[in-house]
């Protein structure tokens, strides 16, 4: 996939489109930015409307990706940890659970590039989690509930816990590892439920309640927390 380098924003994605007729700058759920341009539409149209608009995408970017009070031991999902350590450059590396970011003295935590830097090995720890987690207690919890499905697949949308599709396809956000255990099987049972009521019926909430009574304060609770890493 073609991408362009920013100074300032780093790598931008783009996408081409025969049915677009415009640019569209849009943040993706990692919190870099990505583009739609015309099939045929030049580069430079796209640097010049990145130059023109950068107070509006500063501000997009500020609006759509989560703050993150980065600091030396911070837990990142179930089983990783951020390490810190003083160095002449600034670079970031993860070593078996430890995401270790070097970080020179010209450099802090809050700023931006370091910031871009930690989320997508943020993105990368999770996903690894997420891999080793939840294909087995989804496994365990459809052969309690006696649901079935057809596969799995992994996101990290920016709006979504989990979704299940009219093929038995359920898709979890890998961000479901920045929740507590109670709250991963609330969004699992959920999607699991689909397979049997592809709604929010009455149906649908009694089989949620019957395979987790206390599903009203799990689903109160989860909108305290957000899919967006």
């Amino acid at each position: 996939m073609q991408s362009l380098e920013d100074k300032e924003f780093g790598k931008i994605t783009i996408h081409r489109s025969r049915g677009s007729r415009a640019i569209k700058i849009s943040v993706s759920p990692n919190g870099s930015l990505r583009a739609s341009l015309p099939y045929y539409a030049p580069i430079i149209l796209l640097q010049r409307l990145i130059r023109s608009s950068r107070i509006q995408l500063r501000a997009l970017i500020e609006k759509q990706t989560p703050k993150y009070n980065l600091f030396h031991g911070m837990a990142i999902g179930k089983s990783h940890k951020l390490s810190v350590v003083s160095a002449n450059t600034t670079g970031i590396k993860r070593d078996k659970q430890n995401i270790i970011l070097s970080l020179c003295s010209q450099d802090s935590l809050s700023d931006s590039n370091v910031e871009r830097m930690v989320r997508t090995e943020i993105v990368k720890a999770l996903r690894i989690e997420a891999k080793a987690y939840l294909p087995q207690r989804l496994k365990y919890l459809s052969q309690k509930l006696g649901c079935s499905y057809s596969k799995t697949r992994f996101s990290h949308a920016g709006s979504r816990w989990g979704s299940c599709s009219s093929t038995g396809t359920i898709s979890l956000n890998i961000a479901l590892m920045k929740l507590p255990f109670e709250l991963i099987d609330y969004v699992v049972i959920h999607e699991l439920c689909h397979t049997k009521q592809m709604n929010h019926s009455t149906m649908f909430w009694d089989l949620v309640k019957a395979a987790d009574p206390d599903y009203k304060e799990h689903r109160k609770s989860l909108k305290s927390h957000s899919p967006t890493i």
